[in-house]
């Protein structure tokens, strides 16, 4: 015989599910939350009841940021983080289900990520591939009253992957069209790209992080002006692009290596962006900005041009049409422009996510809900051409209240 509770959790897979989505970006400045509604079958259609944003307060986010990719940390220290992060985001799911009056059945947290190599790397004679996303579930399932599904990425990883991107399973749901190739970019700290051919099978996604998205322009901004980003590229707007520079650092390593492919601090954190901030020296202060945001935009068609799709100019703008924009990114208007720009050549014309109902801020959310449905329903939701993983996957681990 089955006990009450055991009834209720058994129940939960033959109904629609509210989900809460919760998302903490390499930006490191918040957290992210999406009540989404799901039918127990999963089509191309889903409610989004809600959808708020929650800054991390300053010595908070101070402390994430010095954990990331530490050469050095307190293990104490650490693992009081994890239990702060898993208090935070408990009171921001139940802030925004008394905001929207909802409760939710279930929770889809991916953590705030402390350090990601997607690469193996020798490590006590073995070679070893990482990732670490902090925030503890437990905490969240016994504040919030019901399972939480979180540590999406390992299970990737086992089988192959970089453990990234993830968010391609929402993107072909949700953009894959019969007659229009549409490229799906999320520029959040890191920039992502999902291209979609027209009527396209999951076996020909492709998707790859392009480069930084918001990480090192807001890193200098908050070096040069003191402000933790350039709201609307207004900085960069009134700034100089040095193109020399850009050029140089696109000649990296990581941008000419081919997909799969993932990115994170440790490519585009504090040692980049010493290394770009020297590039830009003796420099005005507004150029610097509006190079590091032109960074981005170009690294992000470049990326198009070589990896989207190995056919010739001609036959790449047959195949996409459309680019679709989502992510913090996606409100700097001087980066769309430049972007927009870029993209013109190839036959892109830009668009944004909330146009197809879902708001750009709310997507990568919306996408940990979703995972966290399919997860809890026992289905696999990587795409293994996106992360090069050999098989699919069933994500994540489920902690119970």
């Amino acid at each position: 015989m089955h006990g009450p509770r055991e009834h209720d959790l058994m129940g939960m897979n033959k109904k629609n599910m509210i989900v809460a989505g919760v998302m903490s970006g390499t930006s490191a400045d918040g957290v992210d939350v999406a009540l989404v509604r799901l039918e127990p079958r999963l089509h191309t259609r889903f409610e989004l009841l809600g959808h708020a944003e929650y800054p991390y307060p300053k010595k908070v986010r101070a402390a994430v940021l010095a954990a990331m990719n530490a050469s050095q940390a307190s293990v104490a220290d650490l693992s009081r983080l994890n239990f702060l992060l898993g208090e935070f985001y408990s009171d921001a799911v139940l802030a925004t289900e008394q905001q929207f009056r909802v409760k939710v059945a279930l929770v889809g947290c991916h953590g705030q990520t402390l350090y990601h190599q997607g690469e193996p790397q020798l490590f006590l004679g073995r070679q070893i591939a990482a990732t670490w996303q902090t925030g503890e579930p437990a905490i969240i399932a016994a504040k919030v009253g019901v399972p939480v599904v979180s540590d999406f990425r390992p299970a990737d990883m086992a089988a192959g992957g970089k453990g990234a991107p993830l968010v391609p399973f929402l993107d072909y749901m949700l953009f894959r069209d019969a007659r229009v190739g549409r490229i799906v970019q999320n520029i959040g700290g890191i920039a992502n790209l999902t291209a979609i051919s027209a009527n396209a099978a999951p076996r020909n996604v492709v998707a790859f992080d392009t480069g930084p998205g918001n990480m090192v322009i807001d890193a200098v901004t908050e070096k040069l002006f003191g402000r933790p980003f350039d709201r609307g590229g207004k900085i960069a707007a009134s700034g100089r692009v040095l193109d020399q520079v850009v050029s140089g650092m696109l000649q990296r390593a990581f941008f000419r290596k081919p997909p799969p492919k993932t990115a994170g601090r440790e490519e585009f954190g504090r040692d980049f962006v010493r290394e770009f901030l020297r590039s830009c020296r003796d420099c005005r202060k507004q150029d610097v900005v509006a190079t590091a945001t032109a960074l981005t935009a170009k690294s992000i068609a470049d990326a198009v041009r070589r990896f989207a799709t190995d056919n010739s100019a001609s036959a790449r703008k047959a195949a996409f049409q459309e680019m679709i924009l989502s992510g913090g990114g996606a409100k700097n208007s001087t980066l769309v422009a430049m972007l927009a720009s870029e993209l013109a050549p190839l036959g892109l014309h830009v668009r944004f996510s909330d146009e197809f109902g879902l708001p750009s801020a709310a997507k990568e959310a919306v996408a940990f809900a979703v995972l966290a449905h399919e997860t809890w329903h026992r289905r696999a939701s990587n795409i293994p051409s996106a992360t090069g993983a050999r098989r699919a996957a069933v994500l994540g681990k489920i902690s119970y209240p």
